[in-house]
């Protein structure tokens, strides 16, 4: 391959990826400028190696550049995944890690000749960034986003007279199976050392968010005859 044309698409190469990592690096991102840039231009040097080596007298190149391209794809997936973080519920750096799969395509392109296809790449990704960002933060800003489809735990806790409290559980059952979108997960009595009180403890699971009717539920155990104390709270919600 001659010097200047393999210079001409490792310029490339590294011109837009450092244009994907200057978007990354104004958005303050782990990956940013010099990552993305040595990654598009890693991947284009790899494969013009692949060009370089089974290049022929006469100009033709006899390899087959897409082992080399899918032996990227598999390191880029290591370098991505170095820079995923689970916290909790919530995953972190999977956007960072797909641009810098994107910055590898990116320099593939570059190095095995295909300019027109490399800057269109490039230039979608950037696009990605600059347009869906600002949509994908619209939509999970509407109210409707999480509460209706979240998983909540309420715990339930009563102080009650002894006799009344095979009333209380049935009662609480019913309650529940009139909503389909609420499910008992336990339901205990204990007397905690008193036998004249017994302390019943329901923790119901309820799909979205359902403190109305835990609080009107609430409200129909402290009337019932015998109840000295009810309380509830959210215990978490998915």
């Amino acid at each position: 391959m001659p010097l200047f044309e393999f210079t001409i698409r490792l310029m490339l190469a590294f011109l837009l990826g450092a244009a994907i990592g200057f978007e990354r690096q104004w958005r303050q991102r782990s990956a940013g400028l010099r990552t993305n840039t040595l990654v598009s231009l890693g991947s284009a040097a790899f494969t013009l190696i692949s060009f370089a080596l089974t290049a022929q007298d006469d100009g033709v190149y006899k390899g087959d550049a897409t082992r080399i391209i899918g032996q990227i794809v598999t390191g880029i997936g290591f370098l991505g995944a170095g820079v995923i973080m689970k916290d909790g519920l919530s995953v972190q750096g999977l956007n960072t890690a797909a641009t810098i799969w994107c910055s590898a395509a990116v320099g593939a392109l570059s190095g095995t000749g295909l300019y027109h296809e490399a800057v269109i790449v490039a230039f979608a990704v950037m696009l990605t960034h600059l347009i869906l960002r600002p949509l994908g933060n619209k939509i999970s800003s509407l109210p409707f986003r999480r509460e209706e489809y979240s998983i909540y735990h309420y715990i339930f806790q009563i102080k009650c007279k002894e006799q009344v409290e095979n009333h209380l559980r049935i009662l609480i059952l019913n309650t529940v199976k009139q909503d389909d979108h609420l499910q008992l997960r336990s339901l205990k009595s204990s007397d905690n050392g008193n036998p004249a009180f017994t302390y019943i403890e329901a923790e119901i699971v309820a799909t979205g968010k359902h403190d109305n009717e835990m609080e009107n539920l609430a409200g129909k155990l402290t009337l019932e005859y015998g109840v000295t104390q009810v309380s509830w709270e959210v215990n978490g919600k998915k």
